[in-house]
């Protein structure tokens, strides 16, 4: 796969330091534009025709804990934000496979190009080394300038609303309806007598499982990305624990037509990982259910083991393949293909395997199908097959 710098995407050549002075030399302190602009509360900048920072306001200078426009002074946006995809390539910010689906370098391409955009941008960095997201929505306005063209790029911290629109969705949508089956069960045993009562008393506790599931499940990822999440490990045997995860999992509606197993003979006896119960079913359980969800009705999810060295990689592979344009965004925050106000279920395994020192990646192609993996170190050696 070619990076967005090969097929001229996002041109990784920059400006030389002379022509960059000159350039800050627009916005300098003694013009009333300079004034004007740091008196501005949002994060602003002003990039060149190189997508390189000529002028940042203090609104930036705060948000990024720096003291010192020069700084920035050269760089593109994502290297001052610390964007994991600005070092991939040796052109930087812009320049990797990933930015092809940037909204913030598709914002800049379209003012430069003389156009006004608006674009949303999912950033993710590593942050006091864990993993950070942020959702940005990025304006362009082409400017003009003694003949040379520059970019005025206002940026806004939508993380906020984001999650609260997240939130709505969640406590709205899918809580008000299972609250309303839950409702709808107690009135038939309330007022009918029926041959079917265990089945449905099983079913009350079902949906109420759900709903605690669900806020749980909130609460946990809130904690995460607050850094307030406390982990509580304890032995675990893999063996056991992946095969009753496919029992809880081979009853959940995803599953309807789908078969659900761990691949025989796919996990060595006897290995046990030192970890957090809770946060490890959380992570393979949102795996699993994408996987249920991706496959075609008839179709199969199998679990996998196998250990490496002193590390113990965990799979769940369906024959469904993602198109490049998901892959590249998979673990962005509230990026889905299921609709609006989703997407949190991927970025949530990798924000969590973070917490457990732990390592997720994933393939995908029509050939192969999808593997999601998560890798964590060993306590223990396998034993005898």
């Amino acid at each position: 796969m070619k990076s967005t710098s090969d097929s001229r995407f996002a041109p990784a050549k920059r400006a030389g330091q002379s022509s960059l002075l000159r350039q800050q030399g627009y916005f300098s302190v003694a013009t009333i534009t300079r004034q004007l602009l740091d008196a501005l509360p949002g994060i602003l900048f002003v990039l060149n025709g190189q997508r390189q920072i000529v002028y940042v306001n203090r609104a930036l200078l705060k948000l990024v804990e720096m003291d010192d426009e020069s700084a920035c002074l050269g760089l593109r946006p994502g290297e001052v934000f610390g964007c994991s995809h600005a070092s991939e390539m040796p052109g930087g910010c812009g320049t990797s496979e990933a930015c092809s689906t940037c909204g913030a370098v598709l914002a800049t391409l379209s003012g430069l190009a003389g156009q006004r955009d608006m674009r949303e941008c999912r950033l993710t960095r590593c942050r006091n080394e864990r993993f950070e997201a942020r959702d940005l929505q990025v304006v362009a306005t082409p400017l003009e300038h003694a003949g040379e063209p520059f970019v005025i790029l206002a940026v806004a911290d939508v993380s906020h609303e984001k999650r609260r629109q997240a939130l709505e969705r969640i406590f709205f949508h899918d809580i008000l309806n299972l609250m309303g089956s839950v409702r709808g069960f107690a009135e038939l045993l309330q007022n009918y007598e029926m041959d079917n009562q265990k089945e449905i008393y099983r079913l009350v506790q079902e949906a109420s499982d759900q709903v605690i599931d669900e806020i749980e499940a909130q609460r946990m990822l809130l904690a995460a990305e607050t850094g307030t999440l406390q982990l509580q490990p304890e032995l675990i045997e893999v063996e056991p624990f992946l095969s009753r995860l496919a029992e809880i999992y081979l009853y959940h509606q995803a599953a309807e037509g789908r078969s659900l197993a761990v691949a025989p003979g796919g996990c060595p006896r006897s290995v046990l990982l030192n970890t957090d119960r809770v946060l490890l079913g959380r992570i393979l359980g949102n795996m699993i259910k994408n996987a249920l969800e991706a496959s075609a009705v008839g179709g199969g999810v199998t679990l996998g083991c196998r250990q490496q060295d002193d590390q113990l990689e965990m799979s769940v592979h369906n024959a469904g393949a993602m198109p490049r344009s998901v892959q590249l965004q998979i673990f962005k925050r509230h990026f889905s293909t299921k609709g609006e106000s989703r997407g949190l279920g991927t970025y949530s395994m990798r924000l969590l395997s973070d917490y457990l020192g732990g390592e997720i990646s994933f393939v995908s192609d029509a050939g192969t199908g999808t593997v999601f993996r998560l890798r964590l170190p060993v306590l223990m050696g396998a034993g005898g097959e």
